[in-house]
């Protein structure tokens, strides 16, 4: 498929799935409000089948339409994890790619994100964030405490599986983000960041106090695209060509209990994603072998933990050699 066709593909259908998440799931979300009083877990099912439709439906584009190669390296992909995710904030493009991680841990209809409270009030994405009970910050401990402990204690309380995702560094890496970053950290006597911002730990925190006896790992992740962050359009449009992810998983058990010792844990593991793409831009590679083939896009009818993993092919492994780049 020409380059150019690719393009308008992808930018078409990105453009209809919008349509059809504004205009079809989004009205079957609210009318999902009518089975909560009678059946809580058929109101959670309903909303999670709509994201895991949407959701899997830009994976499959993305890496079977348009053709974005994600490479995966570090820990092996564990299925059906409650897991705090970790990730590096460059781009809205950032996404997409942890849709694709979502995906191969079978959790994609079980995501949750810490997004800004103005999300929720976005027709498509926000609205259903809404009903997945995604959890929206004024950036205000003290008036977002409250509902961050009422959300922890009903995820507790009624079993609910969830793949929570939060930026630590609270907003997308820019040049003058990144130079204030660097301007606090020299001020706090910190590390210096080159390629992340310093994060904000108070969330990981309480997250952790909150959600310990729910979660089994916390999974670090680390995004590179090898060059500017492309845009959410960029993706759709079939311009990103290769992302690479890094995993790291911890076990709940072995993170610290205090607070300030699990502050000093999410420091140390921005510290490390700073060296992780310091590297990734010398070498063009995360280390490690790769993890996990392509998605296949009838597993998009599939129930996501019959799903199986893809194995790489040669091509796929070849592909992947530095002397390629």
């Amino acid at each position: 498929m020409g380059g150019w066709i690719r393009s308008a593909l992808g930018l078409t259908l990105g453009a209809l799935s919008f349509v059809i998440l504004i205009f079809v799931l989004n009205p079957l979300q609210m009318l999902s409000v009518l089975v909560r009083p009678f059946s809580k877990p058929a109101f959670r099912e309903v909303n999670r089948w709509c994201a895991r439709f949407i959701w899997g439906l830009w994976v499959v584009m993305a890496e079977r339409l348009v053709g974005v190669r994600v490479r995966f390296t570090g820990d092996p992909i564990l299925k059906e994890e409650n897991a705090l995710v970790l990730c590096n904030h460059q781009s809205m493009a950032d996404v997409m790619v942890l849709l694709t991680y979502a995906w191969r841990s079978a959790r994609i209809g079980d995501m949750k994100w810490f997004v800004k409270d103005v999300v929720k009030w976005v027709p498509g994405p926000g609205w259903g964030m809404v009903f997945l009970d995604c959890i929206f910050l004024k950036r205000n401990w003290a008036r977002d405490r409250g509902e961050i402990e009422r959300l922890f204690g009903k995820f507790q309380a009624e079993g609910i599986p969830i793949f929570l995702v939060s930026f630590l560094e609270g907003t997308r890496k820019t040049p003058a983000k990144h130079a204030r970053s660097v301007a606090f950290a020299r001020q706090r006597g910190l590390y210096e960041p080159r390629h992340t911002l310093i994060p904000r730990t108070k969330g990981f925190v309480a997250t952790m106090i909150g959600l310990r006896g729910h979660l089994d790992a916390v999974h670090d992740v680390t995004i590179a695209y090898g060059g500017p962050a492309p845009s959410l359009v960029d993706a759709f449009a079939g311009k990103v060509r290769r992302v690479d992810v890094h995993l790291r998983r911890y076990p709940v058990d072995a993170l610290p209990t205090g607070e300030d010792e699990l502050s000093k844990w999410a420091m140390d593991r921005y510290r490390e994603k700073d060296e992780l793409l310091a590297g990734h831009a010398d070498a063009g590679t995360f280390p490690g072998p790769e993890r996990s083939g392509p998605v296949r896009a009838w597993d998009f009818f599939r129930p996501e933990a019959a799903r199986e993993s893809v194995p790489l092919s040669p091509e796929s492994t070849a592909a992947s050699s530095p002397s390629d780049r």
